[in-house]
């Protein structure tokens, strides 16, 4: 295995993207890296079940229960050396980061973003906001993104994107659904391959 990238996938919810890599991994779509670890920020979450049943290594890390950000972050740092972390996957990880936390892994962190950055992007656009602002502004066109992450939010550089068009009769719930599908689910799994070959390449 030491020829392949070991990833970390962060997580706080119901894990479709951790599915969408899961899936690219068995069908060997993801053959430069491989995923060790599953970390959510929510105890609660789905996608701790996705990563059981894969037979992958998961661990919930709450800041509300460790009372801080910097005790928060030193948990999943413990966790990451643990496992001998090289590529860090943010998949609906609903923590921003720390200057400090993603200075330590340049070009090592990667995220997806359910819109074209640098549209509806930034702080506070997650989740269902982000199509709400789409569809509010009345774009055509919206789509996904994966970047690489820093301190700003969303504000790392673009690796990869997706256009997905917008329905005269959609809602936020159904485009939010239609770019999972058709843009997320695609484009994560090709970065993180990519990504994966480019760190196994300078090794």
């Amino acid at each position: 295995m030491a020829n392949l990238a070991r990833i970390a996938v962060l997580v706080s919810g119901g894990g479709t993207n951790l599915q969408a890599l899961i899936g690219a991994q068995r069908k060997n779509l993801l053959s430069s890296g491989r995923i060790e670890l599953v970390i959510s920020s929510n105890p609660g979450a789905y996608a701790l079940e996705r990563a059981k049943k894969a037979g992958i290594p998961g661990y919930a890390v709450s800041k509300k229960e460790l009372g801080s950000q910097e005790a928060f972050e030193a948990e999943i740092m413990r966790l990451l050396k643990e496992y001998d972390i090289e590529l860090i996957v943010l998949a609906g990880f609903m923590s921003i980061l720390s200057k400090s936390f993603t200075a330590s892994f340049p070009r090592r962190i990667i995220n997806v973003h359910p819109s074209l950055i640098p549209s509806f992007c930034g702080q506070g656009f997650y989740g269902l906001r982000v199509h709400e602002a789409a569809l509010a502004k009345g774009v055509k066109v919206t789509g996904a993104t994966v970047h690489f992450v820093n301190e700003i939010p969303d504000g790392g550089e673009i690796i990869m994107q997706k256009a997905v068009s917008v329905r005269e009769d959609d809602t936020p719930a159904t485009l939010q659904k239609r770019v999972m599908r058709l843009a997320e689910w695609r484009i994560l799994p090709a970065a993180v391959e990519k990504v994966s070959a480019e760190i196994i390449s300078r090794k």
